[in-house]
This record gives structure tokens, C-alpha cells and sequence, in this order.
């Protein structure tokens, strides 16, 4: 492979490892309190501040029209790919668990790709070795963030009261049917409007190429519609305060690079490989978290998350390898078509 054929691969990898900082920061933030649509408004805000001067001076000599059209591809953007999803998730983890929101999440790869076939986003030729190695890598991959979430196993080191290790808000036994059924239905709208983001990236990098504009107003728009969604079900203005330099490290962090740079970083990825390409990566976070939770933070490793996370990269490598032949039948249908029309123009001079 070239190294513009790895620049995709490089991308996603840095946004993965970006994003798990973002989630172990999020885990002490919300374990001291701090309200989500408070930390929403705040992290898409200094998103926005922070890339606006990148988006102004980097493209205004390239800048597409901004039509009224490409402000709603960017408003609804907002909604599913920002806001509203990242409350719907949030409001999962605090009505069911931790654990329980990561296997939803997880399965973000196999909606998009579901998503993505009625659109023709994604093509799936089962007579063709890519197709079956995308179908296959797909339902590894699920299979494996399934095992990691699903099933814990025996515990792999001895760390003896571990301080630092996170735990749930509340187990499916002790909460009411209520409470874990409205987490279950925000967890899969949530998982909806995640997926239906990278559909709709897909179209809004068509129309509107500029990915640093695009995700500047995207994040103004998700800042305004979360600030209003917080005020509208809790008018109390404490909790906007940020409490303590942990709370604002996160906001800065979250806000420059997890819904800044990473956005960038997908949108232009959704461009180049589509969106099922770039939403296979989700569940390197959780592999990768749990890398730094370990040494770090003492968090206990059990046997299902290994065997989850190796089948989670073998799954990821295959669908990604289908994806790459997909490519490479499409180079050589170009090539056959350009040599075609060689031989064609060369018959027809020399015929004249």
C-alpha cells in the first residue's frame, strides 16, 4: 500500500487513541458530578472557538457556498452527530451501566453498515471475495465487542482496592424496569443517531468539501441546541460551574481535539472510505482504554475482554482488507476502461 492508502488507517487510529483520553477524563468528571449537558454545551463550544480561525484562514480561498440547504445537512448534522446523540448516550450510561452502554456502541460499525447499503454507500457482492470478507469481518467484529461487553471472566491481575476503579452508577437488579428500560431506549437512539451521522457525512463532504468549516458550524449549531436542551429541563445555574482543574482540562480536551480534531479527522475519513470504513474503528476505544486503565489506573482486565479485543482486531482487519480489494477492483475496472478507450481512439485515427 502507498502511503496515501495509509493515511486513512493513521487517521482513525489517532482519533481512537484521542477519544479514549476524552472517556477516561469523561469517567472522572462524571464521577464528581458534573452535569452532562453542561459538559456538552462547554466541550462544543471550545470546539467551535478552536476551529474557527483554521477553517477561516486554511480555506477561504477554497470555501463552497454555503447554501441554506448545507445549514440544514449541518443543523441535523449537529443533532445526530453531536448534541442530542451525545445526551442520549450519556442519559444510557447514568439509567443502565457503563459496561451495558459500551456493547451499543460497539455496534455502531454494523448499523452504519446496514445504513449505508440502501444509499449505495457500501456495496456487498456476495460472489466476490471482498464481499464475503466484509460480511465476515463485520459479524467478527460485532461478535467480539459483544464477548468484550457481555462476558467478563476470570480476573487477570491482583490489584487489592483498587481506588481508582470505576464502577457502574447501578446494576440492572437494583434499578426499577422503568428507569432501565428509558436507558435502553436512549442507548439505541443514541446508537441510531450515531450511525446515521456517517450516512449523512457522507453527503455533506459531497456538497460541502470544506471539513474545517463544516465542522465549526456543525459544533456552534450542537453548542446552541445542547445549551438550550440544559436550560429547558434545568434552569439551576450552578451547573455551569466548572469545579476543580480536572472538570476544566476535560472541557479544553474534549472540546480542541475530541469534538474538534477527531471530527475533522472522520469527516475526512467518511470522504476518502466511506462511512462503515471509518465507524470500524469505535472499538479500538474500548481495547485501547482499557490498555491505559490497566497500568495506570489499576483497573482489573478479565479473560472475556481479551478474547473480545482479539476478536475485535481480527474481525476489524478483515473487514478493512475486503474494503481494501473493493478499492483495488475498482482501480483495475478504471484502468481496463481508460486502456479500452486507448485502443478504441488509436483504431479510429488509424482508420482515418
Amino acid at each position: 500500500m502507498t502511503c496515501d492508502e495509509w493515511k486513512p488507517f493513521l487517521v482513525m487510529i489517532a482519533v481512537a487513541f484521542a477519544l479514549t483520553i476524552v472517556n477516561i477524563l469523561l469517567k472522572k468528571v462524571l464521577e464528581e458530578g458534573m452535569n452532562h449537558l453542561a459538559f456538552i454545551t462547554y466541550r462544543l463550544s471550545i470546539s467551535s472557538i478552536f476551529l474557527a480561525p483554521m477553517s477561516y484562514f486554511w480555506e477561504r480561498n477554497g470555501r463552497s457556498e454555503l447554501t441554506f440547504r448545507i445549514y440544514c445537512y449541518l443543523f441535523f448534522s449537529a443533532i445526530v452527530g453531536a448534541s442530542i446523540t451525545q445526551f442520549f448516550f450519556l442519559l444510557g450510561i447514568q439509567y443502565t451501566s457503563a459496561t451495558y452502554a459500551c456493547a451499543f456502541v460497539n455496534m455502531v460499525p454494523v448499523i452504519t453498515f446496514i445504513m449505508a447499503l440502501p444509499f449505495r454507500l457500501e456495496t456487498m457482492n456476495i460472489k466476490l471475495r471482498s464481499g464475503k470478507a466484509k460480511i465476515v469481518g463485520i459479524f467478527v467484529c460485532i461478535g467480539g465487542a459483544l464477548l468484550l461487553t457481555l462476558y467478563k471472566g476470570k480476573p487477570l491481575f491482583n490489584f487489592s482496592n483498587s481506588q481508582y476503579e470505576f464502577s457502574a452508577p447501578a446494576s440492572s437488579s437494583a434499578m426499577s424496569i422503568e428507569k432501565w428500560t428509558f436507558g435502553v431506549i436512549a442507548l439505541i437512539v443514541g446508537t441510531l443517531f450515531m450511525s446515521s451521522w456517517y450516512i449523512l457525512q457522507s453527503h455533506i463532504g459531497k456538497r460541502y468539501p470544506c471539513r474545517y468549516s463544516s465542522t465549526t458550524i456543525m459544533n456552534f449549531f450542537g453548542a446552541i441546541q445542547s445549551a438550550i436542551l440544559g436550560f429547558s429541563i434545568d434552569r439551576n445555574l450552578s451547573m455551569w460551574v466548572l469545579k476543580g482543574k480536572i472538570q476544566i482540562i476535560t472541557v479544553l480536551y474534549s472540546g480542541m481535539v475530541g469534538s474538534g480534531l477527531c471530527y475533522v479527522g472522520m469527516s475526512w475519513c467518511v470522504k476518502k472510505r466511506g462511512p462503515v470504513f471509518t465507524s470500524a474503528f469505535f472499538p479500538l476505544v474500548q481495547i485501547m482504554s482499557a490498555m491505559i486503565d490497566i497500568p495506570i489506573l489499576h483497573e482489573q482486565l478479565h479473560l472475556g475482554s481479551v478474547m473480545g479485543s482479539m476478536l475485535v482486531m481480527i474481525g476489524l482487519y478483515i473487514l478493512l482488507w475486503g474494503k481494501s480489494k473493493d478499492m483495488q477492483n475498482v482501480e483495475e475496472v478504471k484502468e481496463q476502461e481508460q486502456q479500452t478507450q486507448h485502443i478504441a481512439v488509436s483504431c479510429d485515427s488509424r482508420s482515418q
